[in-house]
């Protein structure tokens, strides 16, 4: 079993080398290629969610990203920091932010959710998919697709 780890700063720039690097760990373990999209897809989101997050509450911590080559799964820890804030100050939900997107003025807290919709655009990609407490208060993004033999 193989493990890369990597930690980066909080910013933008470094997620495409988190889904490179990851893409290429998936490939060497044997995920199918079809699904290396998946792979790309869902750690840029989960990157993303984290150093966006980062950048709000904790910019000069690191992003943590650990890769694990195992024998019938290669996995994926995306590992922040930021403090959870408590469901009753959780914005407006996903309708305001695809406004947002839309460039349509809204009067939203379009930080309150961003993190929240990058879960639900992970967990349509990934089958095997756990969001558990991390370390000082942040959380963990862990996913896992199945490797060939």
């Amino acid at each position: 079993m193989a493990t890369v780890e990597l930690r980066f700063s909080a910013l933008p720039a470094h997620v495409r080398t988190a889904r490179l690097v990851a893409a290429a760990v998936a490939r060497r373990s044997g995920v199918d290629e079809a699904v290396l999209d998946e792979v790309r897809l869902a750690v840029g989101e989960a990157c993303s969610r984290a150093v966006h997050l980062h950048r709000q509450h904790c910019p000069d911590v690191p992003v943590s990203v650990t890769l694990v080559d195992g024998e019938r799964a290669f996995s994926v820890a995306v590992a922040d920091e930021a403090p959870q804030r408590d469901s009753a100050d959780e914005g407006e939900g996903a309708l305001a932010e695809l406004a947002a997107a839309a460039d349509v003025d809204a009067d939203i807290d379009r930080d309150a959710v961003l993190p929240e919709v990058g879960l639900a655009v992970i967990s349509g990609l990934v089958e095997d998919m756990a969001v558990e407490p991390g370390r000082e208060g942040g959380v963990v993004v862990r996913m896992s697709w199945p490797t060939t033999a």
